[in-house]
């Protein structure tokens, strides 16, 4: 084994755990990041879904370097790609003018983006990132975690890393269990917390589905229909307990309702079409003849898996349930391809083309790495409840978090779950991150850099999207800086009120926002 001392090891390559690096590398920590997949970037590039955001985003509610991220995805467009004279004009622009978000945009740009953001602290030998690495080991004495093994997929080199701090920022929370860190997975019991729509008792299996996106484009009279996947006669005749008809179907359900909605694949349904839905490239804003073809990332409610669980479960149903959960993502588009009613009377798109490239070229053309809305949860000093942020409880605003270390924005969305639960979809206020929520109750010097900190499941639902993520993380470099530098653990800077000050003092000139405008549209 070789040995890697450092200021800060975060395991875990996710938004946050990028974030979590440029920020205490910029304060003047080592950081060593490990990666489990090839691509550091979790939600934006390794599970390939373009950012949920809230509607203020390009003025106010996220951290200033969030902000700089976007800026530098559009500055790349502008630099290497032919835009149009309309496209380059726009201030905002939105490569693939996808209607979930502001800025839909090829997962390969988000990782140049975070490359480039972390150069100057990688040429400089400050920051080191191992890609395909996996979390072997923890050791971990009384309450403090004291080193951490990994082992590459590609060599078999094995690395025990050392460090004052470590972050959790998997998408599953592994290292918290790892650590034997008290967690929670899936939801509370509503006698623990109160929440009026958490389940009577604690239910594990209370996690959203997951879903194995996928990039496409579409050309008419072509043919590029896939091999039938091994799993498809299940899939296609699958119908869950709260579905309208089959899930392979163009009839979802309206989360905020539960009736039933028909959207098909071009056509305007409510808005818009599931192509528009979250199109990542509209040949519109190109030079003439760029591109043959838009290209959509298929993140769809026909391709959630909800019939196992990833997280809390042994090894080899894990795998069988990843296994599974890809099969959907393939049959969705095999029907896509083959049976899928088309307004003339026909069926089946052909034309429609699977862009492995797009995804890291992955042997079955879908993201390398699933898109996990639960994780593993830590017991934390604080947890944000149903109660603190949603609408219909708090008519006059959210709770007010004295030790807040960010803010956020997101409707209370949870997707169908494991347990057979449907969507639980609930207005949110904007709200704050508070730093007890990003402590764990007992252990000194690990902390949560993603959907892995104090919230309950039904907040969760809120906090999982990526400025929040980014923001976590972002936060929880600048805390282990802060920490070194003053000879501080993470509890005494939260409940010392000066060590609290000083902090979100040097929050505040880092561009971290603490709170919300006093006034805005809602």
């Amino acid at each position: 084994m070789h040995s890697i001392e450092a200021d800060l090891a975060i395991i875990g390559g996710g938004l946050g755990g990028c974030a979590a690096t440029l920020s205490a590398a910029k304060l003047g920590c080592r950081v060593v990041i490990t990666e489990e997949s090839r691509w550091i970037g979790g939600q934006l590039t390794s599970e390939a879904v373009p950012p949920d955001e809230h509607p203020w985003i390009e003025h106010y509610g996220c951290t200033r370097t969030y902000r700089e991220f976007r800026s530098i995805v559009r500055e790349y467009y502008r630099r290497h790609l032919p835009l149009n004279d309309a496209a380059k004009t726009q201030v905002f622009f939105n490569p693939g003018n996808g209607f979930v978000s502001q800025l839909c945009h090829d997962p390969r740009v988000s990782l140049a983006v975070l490359h480039q953001m972390l150069a100057p602290y990688l040429i400089s030998g400050r920051v080191r990132v191992l890609p395909s690495h996996r979390l072997t080991n923890v050791c971990t004495h009384g309450d403090r975690v004291l080193s951490v093994s990994v082992s590459s997929a590609e060599s078999g080199q094995e690395y025990v890393i050392e460090a004052p701090f470590y972050v959790d920022a998997t998408a599953l929370g592994d290292l918290l269990a790892a650590a034997g860190a008290e967690h929670v997975i899936g939801a509370y019991a509503q006698g623990e917390t109160g929440e009026p729509h958490a389940p009577l008792e604690a239910d594990p299996l209370d996690q959203q589905a997951v879903t194995f996106c996928f990039a496409m484009e579409h050309h008419a009279g072509e043919d590029h229909t896939i091999e039938k996947p091994a799993q498809y006669e299940f899939w296609r005749t699958y119908r869950p307990a709260d579905w309208p008809g089959p899930l392979l179907s163009w009839n979802v359900v309206q989360p905020p309702t539960r009736e039933p909605l028909t959207r098909s694949l071009f056509e305007p349904a409510a808005g818009y079409s599931w192509w528009t839905y979250r199109r990542i490239l509209d040949r519109t804003n190109f030079a003439e003849g760029f591109a043959p073809s838009d290209v959509t990332l298929v993140d769809w409610p026909q391709n959630d898996f909800r019939k196992g669980a990833l997280c809390g479960v042994d090894l080899r149903e894990k795998a069988e349930n990843i296994k599974s959960a890809r099969q959907l993502s393939l049959s969705l588009l095999y029907w896509l391809q083959t049976e899928a009613p088309r307004p003339d009377g026909g069926l089946g798109y052909p034309g429609l083309r699977i862009r492995s490239d797009i995804v890291g070229d992955t042997s079955d053309g879908l993201a390398m790495a699933a898109y996990i809305r639960t994780s593993r949860r830590i017991r934390a000093e604080f947890t944000v409840l149903e109660q603190h942020i949603a609408y219909p409880h708090r008519l006059k605003g959210p709770e007010v978090f004295p030790d807040s270390v960010g803010v956020g924005c997101y409707r209370i969305d949870l997707h169908p779950r494991v347990n057979g639960e449907g969507y639980l979809d609930l207005a949110a206020w904007p709200f704050q991150i508070p730093l007890g929520s990003l402590i764990p109750v007992r252990l000194e010097n690990l902390l949560p850099g993603g959907k892995n900190l104090g919230t309950t499941h039904i907040t969760n639902g809120a906090f999982r999207v990526h400025p929040v993520e980014w923001n976590v993380g972002e936060s929880v470099g600048a805390l282990v800086a802060f920490c070194l530098q003053n000879h501080l653990t993470p509890r005494s800077v939260r409940n010392q009120d000066s060590e609290l000050r000083d902090f979100q003092a040097a929050l505040c000139k880092q561009g971290v926002e603490l709170s919300w405008p006093s006034l805005f549209p809602v």
